[in-house]
């Protein structure tokens, strides 16, 4: 028996779910795109699909039966372990860091806090440093150019 037509199967499936998920991602582009420029339709449409979410999750819980502190104990869990209960708490930052690879601010120490503000003031000091160099060889260049012109 060979596996050479099953295989031809899940190749065409997978391409479907890929042509299915690209679809649905430049769907959403466009409708992101477009209700930035809207921000109160915007929210307006993110807290229905909240709520609608919310509805169907708790009505789905009731049919099968889920006591009320299964619910909060398994609810805790999922939030914990996918480091969304503390974002919720205080806001997108923990998810921007972690999807950065960057510690959150909560987790610096002051010291590298202050290393961190620090190393901002270098930076601002050498660009200075590069803006007066650069208007110094602007000066030399027209000079060179007025030579030239003479």
């Amino acid at each position: 028996m060979s596996r050479l037509p099953k295989i031809r199967e899940n190749i065409i499936i997978i391409k479907m779910m890929n042509k299915i998920l690209n679809f649905f991602d430049r769907l959403e582009d466009k409708i992101r795109h477009h209700l930035s420029h809207y921000p109160i339709i915007y929210a307006l449409v993110g807290f229905i699909g909240v709520v609608l979410t919310w509805r169907g999750i708790w009505h789905l819980a009731d049919e099968i039966g889920m006591s009320p502190w299964l619910s909060v104990i398994l609810g805790i869990l999922i939030l914990l372990s996918s480091g969304l209960f503390v974002a919720l708490a205080i806001g997108d930052e923990v998810i921007i860091t972690a999807f950065r690879g960057r510690r959150k601010i909560t987790e610096l120490k002051i010291e590298e806090a202050l290393t961190l503000a620090e190393r901002v003031d270098e930076i601002k000091k050498l660009l200075e440093k590069i803006d007066k160099s650069l208007s110094h060889v602007e000066k030399e260049e027209k000079k060179i150019e007025e030579k030239i012109v003479k």
